[in-house]
C-alpha cells in the first residue's frame, strides 16, 4: 500500500488501541462486554424469530453455521500460536449467544 496520511492515521490508531488493550483489566472488561452483547443478541434473535414465525428453520441454520465457523476459527491450531483479542471476543460473543438460547429453551420448557 501507499504511505498516505490516511494509512498513517489508521496505523497509528490501531497501534494505540492495541497498546491500550494490553492492560489485563481493559482486556477483561472488553471480553465481558462481548459476552453480555452475545447474550443480548441471543435474546433479541429468539424473541424476534418467535414473534414473526417466518423462516425459522433458515434463521436457525444460519445461526448454527455462524457458531460453527466461529468455533472452527477459535479452536484451530494456529489460534494457540497467538491469542488475538478479536478472535477471543468473537468466541465469547458466541458463548453468550448460545447461553441465552439455552436459557430461552429452559423458559419455554417450563
Amino acid at each position: 500500500m501507499q504511505n498516505t496520511r490516511l494509512n498513517n492515521l489508521l496505523d497509528a490508531i490501531t497501534t494505540r488501541l492495541g497498546q491500550w488493550f494490553l492492560n489485563p483489566w481493559r482486556r477483561l472488561s472488553l471480553l465481558i462486554i462481548s459476552f453480555l452483547f452475545g447474550f443480548f443478541l441471543g435474546n433479541a434473535v429468539s424473541t424476534t424469530a418467535g414473534q414473526r414465525a417466518e423462516l425459522d428453520i433458515v434463521a436457525a441454520g444460519f445461526l448454527v453455521l455462524l457458531t460453527e465457523i466461529t468455533s472452527k476459527i477459535f479452536y484451530s491450531q494456529s489460534f494457540f500460536a497467538k491469542r488475538s483479542l478479536l478472535v477471543e471476543s468473537l468466541n465469547l460473543l458466541k458463548v453468550g449467544f448460545i447461553y441465552s438460547l439455552f436459557l430461552e429453551a429452559f423458559k419455554l420448557g417450563s
